[in-house]
């Protein structure tokens, strides 16, 4: 496993991870909302509100979503933004305001996929580039560091 964070664009932390799975085996899983719980470390992820298999760009899966800092219980939202069976699959997290409109804050969470060495290099990329620099401290970007990303494709690897 290997980590890096892009100091060059400094608004992306992108990891790593070879896991024992074919990359249908890991999309699968990627694109079944109500399994994303099982990748993320802590309690931040909690169950899908729309359990159905992604399935496409454009489409929109809630989760509810705990985290101290957010105030603890909320729901969030999620625009696929990319969806290549076996390859790539993202998604820009969001929340509907009072007109039924999603906004999304900014930041993506993407998986590639590479077959290789009996199994999958399973690259996460968490990127914020799309938030205004004037929001990026107020909002505290990233939240977490690497090692959240780390910890968050162990537990993929353990789902798998």
């Amino acid at each position: 496993m290997s980590a890096e964070s892009s100091a060059a664009h400094e608004s992306k932390l992108v990891v790593r991870r070879h896991v024992q799975a074919s990359p249908q085996e890991v999309f699968a899983l990627l694109s079944d909302p109500s399994r994303h719980d099982q990748t993320e470390p802590g309690d931040w992820v909690g169950e899908a509100i729309h359990p159905e298999p992604i399935t496409g760009v454009g489409q929109v899966f809630g989760m509810r979503m705990f985290h101290v800092n957010a105030g603890g219980h909320y729901r969030m939202d999620n625009r696929v933004t990319a969806f290549d069976p076996d390859t790539r699959i993202a998604w820009a997290p969001g929340q509907y305001d009072d007109d039924a409109h999603l906004s999304t804050g900014g930041w993506v969470w993407q998986y590639d996929l590479a077959a290789g060495h009996g199994g999958t290099e399973v690259t996460l990329t968490y990127d914020w580039s799309a938030v205004p620099e004037s929001l990026r401290s107020e909002l505290g970007l990233p939240p977490f560091g690497p090692e959240f990303l780390e910890e968050s494709l162990e537990a993929l690897d353990r789902a798998l």
